[in-house]
């Protein structure tokens, strides 16, 4: 990881972003970005990581290693050839989510890799034939955490409106939750019921796109 400060720096270039600006997405100081990007500060912590990627709207690997096509493919590959009876789970928009489907399917356990903190607890799953999602593609591949609550700004799936559904959720103001829908932005309070359920977060994408082009 010794190139992640530089990656850092390009890709939030390459995104359009100030220091600043990344800084209030992340949730950090800019000084502190300034810190990751000069390499004076080595080490990002997996959540913080998790959190760049979301902001940066890149994969996780692209933090971790080179950045590639080739990496990209690699790294999917080894996330699902490499750890024992780990199948992928076919995502649909209609409940349920495929884990609660599945009664046999585990979650991944320690695999030993680089991203392991980042997937451990996650279900692999890639959209079933035909269907369509915001932020995941066919053939895409997405760790996600199972969870029921809104932890920190990035990508959910929500059982929203009779059909599951990948949202962009972030809480831009103390008391507004917001969903940055394909088709429009709608702010809800946190402090009343959610009209949606919140049933995991993205921990990581694999695109197979290449994301070179």
């Amino acid at each position: 990881m010794d190139a992640l400060g530089p990656r850092i720096k390009q890709l939030r270039i390459d995104a359009g972003l100030s220091k600043a600006a990344l800084a209030r997405r992340v949730g950090v100081s800019d000084v502190t970005i300034s810190y990751w990007e000069s390499g004076t500060i080595k080490q990002v912590g997996h959540e913080r990581l998790i959190a760049l990627a979301d902001a940066l709207h890149c994969p996780i690997e692209r933090l971790l290693e080179d950045g590639t096509a080739a990496t990209t493919h690699t790294a999917s590959q080894r996330i699902t050839d490499d750890v024992p009876g780990k199948a992928r789970l076919l995502l649909h928009t209609m409940p349920p989510v495929p884990w609660e489907a599945h009664t046999l399917a585990a979650p991944l356990p320690a695999s030993g890799t680089a991203i392991d903190a980042l997937v451990r607890g996650c279900y692999l799953v890639t959209p079933g034939a035909g269907e369509t999602f915001a932020y995941l593609e066919e053939g895409d591949i997405a760790a996600i955490l199972p969870t029921t609550h809104f932890r920190q700004e990035g990508l959910y799936l929500l059982e929203w409106r009779h059909a599951l559904t990948i949202q962009h959720l972030s809480l831009p103001e103390p008391e507004t939750l917001r969903i940055a829908d394909p088709a429009h932005h709608t702010s809800v309070d946190p402090k009343q019921p959610f009209p949606f359920r919140i049933v995991g977060r993205l921990q990581a994408r694999w695109q197979q796109h290449d994301i070179s082009a």
